[in-house]
């Protein structure tokens, strides 16, 4: 049976997700920002089909110390049936409407839609690369029309909520760009899901950032319409070779690669990786060999 962890879990998506890969065999271990979210998660997915096999975890995924603590946790799940996994599916995100901080002092967005995928994934690369695995990121279109803004990438002069946005979605497809030419045995692809009803501009949010959003979402598709973007890139056999997907309904078939901001390249996704790992304090390669140091 093959393991798919995702973030971002218990509701929207990252909810249909799981509900689309274990319908189809797969073992998920879901992680989720509450006790009580993944409790009631959980038992929505039993109620429906009781053969499930699921397991959640609760962290909040923005405060790197807990990005580690759930690592240990999915470790020990993980080397319990033979430490490989399948799929990493880096969904968690956010919405800010004002400039937030984390316990390191980073901002919010691009703290958690970002870092916390950058380093969990960095943690769990042995179990990857043992899977033979793929690395997926929930991006965004948003990515288009914007640059990182490297000499003040928590954009702590002048914050603009939506700027933060747009920005960690770049971060994303520029990180799977990064793992990519890396050549680690793994695949990694960013998912667009385009305009979804979720509430993740409702969360933590205030005022216009909540009413835009409140109004905008109306247009969306509803959950599951992404969610098989995510089980098309987990199912396929040999795995797919583009970078970049999207579910079009008016499409045959729907699922298919399309254009990214021209601002992906290789240059960038080298400089976003080498910023990444100064502020999670670490390094992918010395993390893989202490990982197979002690397995």
């Amino acid at each position: 049976m093959k393991t798919v962890i995702i973030t971002g879990a218990t509701s929207g998506i990252g909810l249909e997700t799981v509900r689309l890969l274990t319908n189809r065999g797969y073992r998920v271990l879901g992680v989720g920002h509450s006790g009580k979210n993944c409790f009631r998660a959980e038992q929505e997915l039993l109620t429906v089909n009781p053969n499930a096999q699921i397991a959640f975890y609760s962290a909040d995924l923005m405060q790197q110390r807990q990005v580690l603590r759930v690592v240990e946790e999915l470790s020990v799940e993980l080397d319990k049936t033979g430490g490989e996994l399948h799929a990493l599916i880096n969904n968690a995100g956010a919405v800010r409407s004002w400039y937030t901080t984390t316990e390191e002092g980073y901002e919010q967005q691009f703290a958690l839609n970002h870092l916390a995928g950058f380093l969990l994934t960095a943690k769990l690369l042995p179990y990857l690369q043992k899977g033979k695995g793929r690395v997926i990121m929930t991006g965004s279109g948003s990515h288009k029309g914007i640059k990182i803004h490297w000499d003040d990438v928590m954009l702590r002069r002048g914050y603009n909520p939506l700027t933060a946005y747009k920005q960690s979605k770049l971060c994303n497809i520029l990180f799977a760009k990064g793992l990519s030419d890396r050549n680690l045995g793994i695949h990694s692809y960013t998912v667009d899901p385009g305009l979804v009803k979720t509430d993740i501009g409702n969360k933590q949010t205030g005022g216009f950032v909540n009413l835009i959003w409140s109004m905008r979402k109306r247009s969306g598709v509803t959950p599951e319409i992404p969610a098989k973007t995510y089980l098309y890139l987990c199912e396929q056999d040999p795995a797919p070779t583009g970078l970049y997907y999207h579910y079009k309904l008016s499409r045959r078939p729907p699922i298919c690669e399309i254009p990214y901001s021209k601002q992906v390249t290789s240059e960038n996704a080298t400089r976003l990786f080498t910023l990444s790992e100064k502020l999670c304090g670490i390094e992918f390669e010395t993390t893989l060999s202490e990982r197979k140091a002690v397995s």
